[in-house]
Formats: structure tokens, C-alpha cells, sequence
């Protein structure tokens, strides 16, 4: 498993990813000054953004791992996203899958599926941490 977004496990027979990019932004509100440059204030964070670029081979993995990305963003929920060495990243929304499709079979099925998924996080790690351990502690003291 290389990492897991909700309950779609990123691997060999679904779908996996030759790269992550991730983008973490800070916003500053700037106040013009006469003769001087701008002042600036931090007034918090940004977005944090993670762009994930692979392929699929129908030799190895399936179509329907696209349709179900595109099925989880249709919910407009957030998921849990965890790598495959345990760092949990925090809760996540999808902005966009884009899809290409290239070197067909004569029935049209595409020997490779190139795929790039967009997803923004909605909480972070430590609140997603903080809300499962209240949750077991609700459990184990009713």
C-alpha cells in the first residue's frame, strides 16, 4: 500500500501514483505605507494542497479505481489521508481527477490511464488524531 484516501487504498491492482507534489500556502494581509514598502501581517494559513500524478495498466490495475475517486469526490466529503509508513496527513478533499486515456486496444480499452488527482485539506492531522482518540475514550467509558 503507498497511501490511503478514505477506503481507496492507492497500490499495484488500483491505482498508483509516480509523484506527489504538495503546496502549503500563508496568508499576509499588507497595508500600503507612504514612502516605505507595504507592512505586512500574518493573519494565518493557507491552503495545503496535494496534487498526486500516476498511471494504470490494465495488466496490473483497474479503470474503475478512477470511477471511484470520482465517486468520492461526488460526495463532497472529506477522507482521511494516511501513507503507507503510517504519517497520517489529516482529512482531505477532492478538487478534481483529470484522466488521459492513450495506446488503445482495437475494443477501445486503453492500454494506459494517466491520472492526476487534485486534493486540498480541510483539517489537520492533529484534529483528525484528536477526534478518533475522543471518540475510543467515549467507547471505552460509557
Amino acid at each position: 500500500m503507498m497511501m490511503i484516501l478514505g477506503m481507496f487504498v492507492f497500490s499495484i491492482p488500483t491505482a498508483t501514483y509516480q509523484s506527489l507534489q504538495r503546496s502549503t500556502a500563508w496568508n499576509h494581509a499588507s497595508n500600503n505605507r507612504v514612502g516605505s514598502m507595504p507592512a505586512y501581517q500574518y493573519v494565518g494559513k493557507g491552503e495545503d494542497t496535494i496534487t498526486l500524478e500516476g498511471s494504470i495498466v490494465p495488466e496490473y490495475g483497474l479503470q474503475l479505481s478512477i470511477t471511484a475517486l470520482r465517486m468520492m469526490g461526488d460526495t463532497g466529503k472529506s477522507f482521511p489521508l494516511i501513507a503507507g509508513n503510517g504519517k497520517i496527513y489529516g482529512m482531505w478533499k477532492l478538487d478534481s481527477v483529470d484522466e488521459t486515456q492513450t495506446y488503445f486496444y482495437k475494443d477501445g480499452l486503453p492500454k494506459k490511464v494517466e491520472f492526476s488527482l487534485k486534493l486540498t485539506k480541510t483539517k489537520s492531522a492533529g484534529a483528525l488524531i484528536s477526534g478518533v482518540l475522543g471518540a475510543a475514550a467515549g467507547m471505552l467509558f460509557k
